[in-house]
């Protein structure tokens, strides 16, 4: 693997982290068709957990397979695939090597009440697994948003420890967040900022909307005349909000859109705002693997633009 100079820029962003979580992160940002850039595309596939089998995988039967993800991983050229421990354990052997993964060490389910996560995997099964990363999920603004943050403080320390890298899903929800307020631009930004004082390496976070959520940020927004316009401009601003730009930060694609075009201008708005990248699941792995296929290879190709 070459490090090239844009991988070298990103890896001395993380200042205190040893040589294994630093070759862990560059296997990740050298991986794929955008290897080198520092731009990545990955895909996550937690839905099942999140949503169901039949939610998730319906709409195209051959993703009920947990191999059929790691294939499209390795086919589209992707930067990496992100999963719970049994999808990541169903292919590990036959896919070790061809593409870096994350192993997703918290979820929730649709069956629960509460706005909080189960530890569903540990630092010890990435590291047999020869994940590159474990993955978790924080709900700023949940009343067991404490509680996931020192669950990710002392998971984050076990893993970099161990030479592994640190990805952050900072999704805001609980009782003082209405829908809108969940994809709010203050939010984001905040949620965002979370994510790199917890130390991640990549942070996922959803697009922002325009919104403003909180009335003390309201203030702040108006007075300083910051621009939440444009998506280019909402991107740019959560990018911002994690330490100037200096941590890596992908956006997640959400629920399938039959608008294919509609996805590509939000993914052009993504990278001119500085976005390191996509992290897209539903959208792709529930259409036809050919669809699948075409559709990561423009996005690929517009980030590619970037570089």
């Amino acid at each position: 693997m070459r490090i090239t100079p844009k991988v070298k820029e990103i890896l001395d962003w993380y200042e205190s982290d040893n040589p294994g979580s630093k070759t862990n992160l560059a296997r990740i940002l050298g991986h794929g068709r955008l290897g080198g850039t520092g731009k990545l595309v990955i895909l996550p596939v937690d839905q099942g957990f999140e949503h169901g089998p039949a939610r998730s995988f319906a709409a195209n039967p051959a993703a009920y397979d947990p191999r059929y993800h790691f294939q499209l991983a390795v086919d589209a050229g992707l930067s990496a695939y992100a999963a719970p421990l049994g999808m990541i354990e169903a292919g590990a052997a036959s896919f070790a090597g061809q593409v870096p993964t994350i192993l997703k060490l918290n979820s929730s389910n649709s069956l629960a009440t509460t706005k909080d996560q189960a530890v569903t995997g540990s630092v010890a099964d990435a590291l047999r697994l020869g994940c590159a990363a474990i993955g978790f999920t924080i709900y700023p603004g949940s009343e067991y948003a404490f509680d996931q943050m020192e669950e990710l403080r002392a998971l984050s320390e076990e893993a970099k420890s161990a030479g592994l890298a640190v990805v952050v899903w900072s999704y805001p929800r609980g009782p003082m967040l209405d829908k809108a307020g969940e994809t709010a631009l203050d939010v984001c930004a905040y949620a965002a900022h979370m994510a790199a004082l917890m130390g991640a390496h990549i942070i996922k976070v959803k697009p922002p909307t325009a919104h403003i959520a909180l009335d003390a940020a309201r203030k702040v927004y108006e007075t300083q005349h910051i621009d939440g316009g444009t998506q280019k401009a909402r991107i740019a601003h959560v990018v911002q909000a994690c330490f100037a730009g200096r941590r890596l930060v992908v956006f997640s694609g959400g629920e399938t859109k039959s608008d294919v075009e509609a996805i590509y201008t939000e993914i052009r708005a993504q990278r001119d705002g500085g976005a390191s990248g996509a992290i897209i699941g539903r959208n792709t792995f529930q259409r036809p693997r050919d669809e699948a296929l075409a559709m990561l290879n423009t996005i690929i190709g517009i980030y590619s633009d970037a570089a």
